[in-house]
């Protein structure tokens, strides 16, 4: 196996080359563009995947990658990084159900709300829970998106193990999904489950739309490139309204929110400037 490259160098081994061009033919065929996420965490994750179905090159891989439903599933599933779980940081879920939810429903009759790159959809789901809590869910729209098929048909039959729903709080868990108790997997509740609009989007080439009232976006920026950070950002503050909320995850904080037309409102909260 060739090393990595010296700093510095500009030279390229054929073991380069190959996954460049599975760059190019990734992008060109299904407009996901690999470029835009860290490179050596992405390709680490993807050689793992290549060795596991004994593919010698990137370039053997993508003829059986191509003509295989199962297995571009598989690669959607190991690019996009689907970890979520109900109530993820807890009391950042506390500030946004105590303060930004009562802020955007006192100015907003109708709140419209995305859950980017929603994986599983544990984090929609706890929207329609505070939402409905707050008595708002009746006049909101809920939108979840995530680039990978199989998550969002895990999402939307809504259910889930033991493991996913350990910090949701007693009350919510008995009140929200059936099967609470001893058993090992919890449904949400149809009537909340039927609230959310789940649909395939891909973040880095796909239209946003909007204006959203508020935006939830976490734990997936860390993956791409700072580039692409900033595009993004960019494009989530002008999908919010004057005043909207993007929500983003622990490992997340925007340095210099004003640069996209955000300011910081609390700890991974950032609003969208008035003026």
């Amino acid at each position: 196996m060739t090393g990595p490259l010296p700093a510095g160098s500009d030279q390229t081994t054929a073991e380069d080359e190959d996954f460049l061009r599975f760059v190019g033919l990734i992008r060109s065929s299904t407009r996901i563009d690999l470029s835009q996420y860290k490179e050596a965490q992405m390709r680490r994750r993807l050689t793992t995947l290549r060795h596991k179905h004994g593919y010698a090159t990137f370039e053997a891989y993508w003829k059986a990658l191509s003509g295989s439903g199962a297995l571009m599933d598989e690669f959607l599933d190991r690019m996009t990084i689907n970890v979520s779980e109900f109530w993820r940081n807890p009391s950042r879920w506390d500030v946004l159900a105590s303060r930004f939810l009562p802020e955007l429903l006192a100015e907003s009759p109708r709140l419209r709300c995305w859950s980017a790159a929603c994986s599983t959809g544990e984090e929609p789901y706890t929207l329609a829970v505070l939402l409905n809590e707050a008595g708002a869910l009746s006049r909101s729209q809920i939108d979840a998106t995530d680039l990978d098929r199989t998550v969002l048909a895990k999402a939307a039959q809504g259910t889930y193990p033991a493991r996913s729903v350990k910090d949701v709080p007693k009350k919510m868990l008995d009140s929200y999904f059936e099967g609470s108790g001893d058993r090992d997997s919890y449904a949400i509740r149809k009537d909340i489950r039927e609230k959310i609009s789940f649909r395939q989007h891909n973040l880095l080439d796909d239209a946003f739309g909007g204006p959203y009232d508020l935006i939830i976006c976490r734990n997936v920026m860390i993956y791409f490139t700072e580039e692409a950070k900033s595009g993004l950002y960019r494009r989530f503050a002008e999908a919010l309204r004057p005043g909207g909320i993007l929500f983003v995850g622990s490992t997340e904080q925007i340095f210099s929110p004003g640069d996209y037309g955000l300011e910081s409102a609390d700890t991974f909260f950032y609003r969208r400037s008035y003026a």
